[in-house]
């Protein structure tokens, strides 16, 4: 290895799959590889859905093995969903999915104690049935939730487990619907009025704080040599895929992160709690230095995803060029619209709500395909020109990172839709986010905004200018109702 470059694991976990890749980090050079990819395959048990953990935890170790010597490992994932420990640490059951059906009606019981508004103003997270408030809810009642000791979200889970220390990451704890944004510590108002224990939870964690080092058995397991030591990142993947945005110093500019969902929105430096931001269903998540991820979560390339997955796995090259010569905007639908959370019919689904709403029903494969990228790029319009006057913050940029800058298509959309440039790449941002945080915490790379100008110096990136003018996204808004 040059002198003066250190490698680094960033362990990955997203809906669909995990990855472990190897982030390889100097002065002036930022090189990552793929050490091992595997699936992340949701089980539906008699009751309900769960997420095979335990397969996910053997992947991280082959990916571990694969990857060789690091100088450290860090853990980002998908945010609410949590283990319950017991009183010896074992975990109880495998984690229940966030698309499971156990939190439907839950939200209306909270807010008979703590209103909707107020639990707003005090969180500044936006309504989710899902979000992990609610979920705590719902399993208040079982015997396994009376058995836990310790909560620990995902990533928090495969950390204990790689390194037997247990802690919460700031960054993920902020989408518990349980964390105040302004002191960005536990909201102790809201859970004791809701009952919520708050002694579950692990000690809060900073990105960058050292959490230990790989167990001896993990070593043994993975044949590395020790001590290999774990650095907390911002262990929600989107805040490790937010601070790898490659915006050049000054640039005013909201990103969009995509992959199985889309998160639009701005990096702010305060949490934007009015009613009207509650009610246009922004969220007030906690990112690196301070700052503030305000955005709004979309349904994103889930609904491609469970197309092609209903359709048995068709070419995606050739269904997106056949997508590109359908008309622009034929049909539309919301595409954060919670009809299409749950899995399954999903190309069914998508032809009713054309078919509510009175527009041409798409027949064809590459018709749905097209009706769902046009109907991503409008939620990435609205949610880009709502956050600009929800928080008062013009920009002049769209930040396009992670699997969707793949999607040559959608970035150009999105780029007609918004009406302004779109910078896409890097593809890998939540592991580029991940690697750099281990690498600042090792002093190999500065702040924020020196870790955005390497990025912006060693990434591919690839502008979109956009086409035309936006009177014809405005009036697919005006189809839907959405505007």
């Amino acid at each position: 290895m040059s002198a003066g470059v250190k490698s680094y694991a960033a362990v990955d976990l997203g809906a669909s799959s995990g990855r472990v890749i190897v982030g390889r980090v100097g002065p002036d050079s930022v090189q990552l590889s793929e050490a091992h990819r595997f699936p992340n395959r949701p089980v539906r048990v008699p009751e309900g859905l769960r997420w095979d953990v335990l397969a996910l935890y053997g992947g991280v170790l082959d990916g571990l093995r694969a990857a060789g010597r690091v100088d450290s490992v860090g853990v980002d994932g998908w945010a609410v969903d949590y283990g319950l420990l017991d009183a010896d640490g074992a975990l109880l059951g495998n984690p229940v999915h966030y698309r499971d059906a156990r939190t439907e009606g839950v939200a209306e019981k909270v807010w008979a104690t703590v209103p909707a508004a107020e639990l707003y103003a005090a969180t500044g997270i936006q309504y989710a049935p899902f979000n992990t408030l609610y979920q705590l809810t719902a399993a208040r009642s079982t015997a396994q939730f009376a058995r836990a000791r310790r909560v620990l979200l995902v990533p928090d889970l495969l950390t204990y487990w790689l390194t037997g220390e247990q802690g919460t990451e700031l960054t993920n704890a902020s989408t518990t619907q349980l964390i105040d944004p302004r002191t960005r510590d536990w909201s102790y108002e809201v859970a004791g009025r809701l009952g919520v224990d708050l002694g579950l939870f692990a000690p809060l964690r900073q990105p960058g704080d050292p959490v230990g080092t790989l167990r001896p058995e993990v070593l043994a397991e993975t044949g590395l040599s020790g001590p290999v030591p774990v650095t907390a990142v911002g262990s929600h993947d989107t805040a490790s895929a937010v601070a790898a945005v490659p915006a050049a110093a000054g640039e005013r500019f909201a990103y969009i992160c995509t992959g199985t969902w889309s998160l639009a929105g701005l990096e702010l430096p305060a949490p934007v709690l009015t009613d009207e931001s509650r009610a246009a269903n922004f969220t007030n998540e906690l990112g690196l230095d301070g700052t503030v991820r305000y955005l709004r979560n979309i349904m994103g390339l889930w609904l491609l995803q469970e197309c092609v997955r209903a359709w048995g796995e068709p070419d995606l090259g050739v269904l997106l060029r056949q997508a590109a010569t359908v008309p622009t905007l034929r049909s539309v639908v919301d595409a954060g619209d919670g009809a299409f959370l749950a899995p399954g019919r999903m190309p069914e689904r998508i032809a009713q709500a054309c078919r509510a709403s009175g527009q041409p029903v798409p027949g064809t494969r590459a018709e749905i395909t097209r009706c769902i990228l046009d109907s991503l790029a409008l939620a990435h319009r609205r949610a880009v020109l709502a956050a600009q006057r929800l928080a008062d913050h013009p920009v002049d940029v769209v930040h396009l990172v992670g699997g969707g800058t793949r999607n040559a298509l959608l970035c150009q959309l999105t780029a007609d839709a918004c009406g302004l440039p779109v910078v896409a790449g890097a593809t890998e941002a939540a592991a580029l986010g991940n690697v750099l945080v281990q690498a600042r915490a090792h002093g190999l790379v500065g702040d924020l905004a020196a870790l955005r100008r390497l990025l912006t110096r060693t990434q591919p990136l690839t502008r979109y200018t956009p086409r035309g003018d936006t009177g014809r996204w405005r009036a697919a808004e005006d189809r839907l109702g959405t505007r």
